[in-house]
């Protein structure tokens, strides 16, 4: 737990993600927790323009080459476009899909994502404002439950929606909607339905969410409980969690807010174990990174889960497993962090950790590197750190770690070019010894202040190995992945995402626009 009293500078802001850089001479007040503020920012914006509604269908997804140029379609949204190729997508109806079932095999470790589409029972806003107002994918969550059907999770007006699948991808009965409820933290699937992390409404100083966790089993609540609230002088105004489960408990890690006590008005992180029936567990911690800008969970069978988080006062990415606040924690990367923003971060301020069968972890993420890294002199606790970023874009970056405590070698980078921003960043594992690196690019990349717009040119896919080797050509596919990635028995990675084709040419502004369908794309190795 983060040792630190009350302050009455640097107090909260809003709306969401909206921040501001400390100013450093701010940062000797401030260092007693890290800053004050998390700037969050709402779902708001403009964009592409609103998705048809769809029926069932099964669709292999287009690639295009390196090369593909990108132009203007007629709602002004770029997209990928090459000479006619074979490789053009081909839409079949269920009926001829069924007679035609040599067309998934023909994909298989291709790097060529099938999907199938699903209509949606409600509206879905499918860009949320991040730092600058820069556009990010609202974040769905795919799940798959141990007899292999799956679960997506999606946030709608009137709350977040689970919409149920079999193992095929096709919808398999009715949403369940969970009532009241903001934003998707982290979704588990069971046999008999899923626990959700979540924000529900709250009676506090700041007037703001809770977080909590809620168990449907056979159609019908069975618990929720809050994770935060009075008695624990907390807050969640913006989860940007995860949430776990090793088959006897889950691990459920957020961004929390003090609202009263020793860290009043100031952000950090909570990790909290709860079991099957709903229990609060002992282990974890009540405060932990400062203004965490990215979260990462993996479930151990014994022990802490292992957790990662971005960490603006010490500025980078750190493992936390374990202790919380990363004081002495095991540096996996230097970046320029600032409240509401991380100069290295992952999709949606949640990241994707993955074990190998030896115990070693790889993740992925968006990187402008270090210059420079060095104490802050300005602050007097000696825990703050200046990091210059060794670039304006971003790069895609993996690390490695050797266990669940310890920090990686050097990072290895899988992009470089100057002018070229890459965000959206993943990874997931791919076959027994292959990981799969995903990201979408920016060309002409025009950054300020730590964020960019630019031209999309698609979505990148590329395999690598354990020790960070090439293991593929760059491959860019039509598909997009917009959240969390399920790993089926047979090795298939299974997600969801908007079928829609992304812009980011400028900051979101305004109300978001909303998808009717969503696409369940499908890789196997």
């Amino acid at each position: 737990m983060t040792n630190a009293r009350r302050t009455t500078t640097h107090r909260r802001r809003s709306p969401r993600r909206i921040a501001r850089k400390p100013l450093a001479g701010s940062l000797a007040v401030a260092a007693l927790l890290g800053g004050a503020w998390y700037a969050t920012a709402a779902a708001n914006g403009s964009g592409s323009g609103d998705s048809a509604a769809a029926g069932t269908s099964t669709t292999a997804a287009a690639s295009a080459p390196t090369g593909a140029t990108a132009k203007t379609v007629a709602n002004g949204t770029p997209s990928v476009t090459t000479a006619a190729s074979p490789t053009a997508s081909a839409k079949t109806s269920p009926k001829a899909a069924a007679k035609t079932p040599t067309t998934a095999k023909a994909a298989t470790g291709t790097l060529t994502p099938t999907s199938t589409t699903v209509a949606l029972a409600a509206k879905f806003p499918y860009l949320t404002a991040g730092y600058n107002n820069a556009r990010q994918w609202t974040r769905t969550t795919t799940a798959v439950a141990p007899d292999g059907t799956l679960r997506v999770a999606w946030p709608a007006a009137d709350g977040v929606h689970v919409t149920p699948l079999n193992a095929a991808g096709l919808r398999s009965g009715a949403d369940t909607v969970v009532k009241g409820t903001k934003e998707v933290g982290g979704l588990v699937a069971h046999n008999d339905g899923f626990a959700l992390l979540t924000r529900v409404s709250d009676t506090n100083k700041w007037k703001e969410t809770a977080a909590a966790i809620i168990r449907y089993t056979n159609g019908k609540q069975t618990f929720r409980t809050k994770l935060t609230g009075t008695a624990s002088n907390d807050t969640s105004p913006g989860l940007d969690g995860q949430l776990t489960w090793n088959g006897s408990k889950y691990g459920a890690y957020f961004v929390v807010h003090g609202a009263g006590g020793f860290a009043d008005g100031h952000f950090g992180d909570k990790l909290t174990y709860i079991s099957a029936k709903g229990a609060k567990l002992s282990g974890g911690w009540s405060w932990g990174c400062s203004h965490n800008e990215g979260i990462a969970l993996h479930a151990e069978t014994s022990g802490a889960f292992t957790s990662l988080c971005f960490d603006d006062w010490r500025s980078g990415l750190f493992v936390s497993t374990g202790i919380g606040a990363p004081d002495v924690a095991s540096v996996v990367q230097r970046e320029q962090c600032w409240a509401g923003y991380c100069g290295g971060t992952f999709p949606s301020r949640t990241g994707d950790l993955v074990k190998s069968a030896t115990g070693r972890y790889a993740t992925a993420f968006a990187s402008r590197g270090a210059a420079s890294a060095k104490k802050n002199a300005a602050d007097s606790s000696g825990r703050g750190w200046t990091v210059t970023p060794k670039t304006s874009t971003h790069q895609v970056a993996v690390a490695f770690m050797a266990n669940r405590n310890s920090g990686p070698g050097k990072a290895i980078y899988l992009t470089s070019a100057a002018g070229t921003e890459n965000v959206n960043v993943h990874i997931a594992p791919y076959g027994k010894n292959r990981l799969l690196v995903s990201w979408e690019s920016l060309k002409g990349a025009k950054c300020a202040a730590g964020t960019c717009t630019g031209t999309f040119t698609g979505t990148h896919l590329r395999l690598i190995d354990w020790n960070g080797k090439v293991q593929s050509a760059d491959k860019v596919v039509s598909a997009r992945i917009s959240g969390d990635i399920a790993v089926l028995k047979n090795g298939t990675l299974t997600w969801a995402y908007a079928p829609v084709t992304p812009t980011y040419a400028s900051a979101l502004n305004g109300a978001s626009p909303t998808a009717t369908s969503l696409r369940i794309a499908r890789l196997t190795p």
